[in-house]
């Protein structure tokens, strides 16, 4: 497969979750609710004891068992996963859909970010809009710290790469 044929399949890859999760922003809190699954598959509150531990405070709400019950517990912290694991593969998409378009790599990589963080902001204004939706602040910067995980991991491997090509090619003119 060519260069720019995977470039641009990861980019339609891209806008594919774009689109994904602008529909899963398109509907109420109430149809996505996990709390009721959870509650069959985790009946006997697994690690209850050691979970209960945990106390603190996310855009102005106690996350806690005490506060939520076990399963909004739980829920939370798949949504949050949930959260960063999508924005971790948007960035990686824009940044390998971008890389070899732009003229210099960290371009590319600055430029992915900003795709991937502007959405993040877009999408919880979209939530705004959304009945029964809370957009938050610190979910865009949760979703902006995911793309730049996966961005910044990416680049230093495609920068491991190209350093130890250079290597190769600088041993191979020394035999010379």
């Amino acid at each position: 497969m060519r260069s720019t044929v995977k470039d641009n399949l990861f980019i339609i890859l891209a806008l594919i979750i774009m689109a994904g999760l602008f529909y899963s922003s398109s509907q109420p809190y109430g149809e996505q609710s996990l709390t009721g699954v959870l509650d069959t598959f985790l009946a006997k509150e697994p690690l209850k004891d050691v979970l209960s531990h945990i106390q603190f405070n996310y855009a102005g709400s106690e996350v806690s068992i005490a506060a939520q019950g076990y399963s909004s517990f739980v829920e939370f912290f798949i949504r949050k996963l949930a959260h960063y694991g999508i924005y971790f593969l948007l960035g990686l998409c824009w940044f390998l859909g971008l890389k070899n378009k732009m003229t210099s790599i960290g371009l590319a990589a600055f430029v992915a970010w900003l795709l991937a963080s502007g959405y993040a902001a877009f999408d919880e204004f979209h939530q705004s809009i959304t009945p029964d939706r809370t957009p938050l602040m610190e979910d865009v910067i949760l979703d902006a710290t995911g793309a730049l995980t996966s961005i910044l991991l990416a680049l230093a491997f495609f920068l491991f790469i190209s350093k130890k090509k250079q290597t190769k090619r600088s041993v191979k003119k020394s035999k010379r």
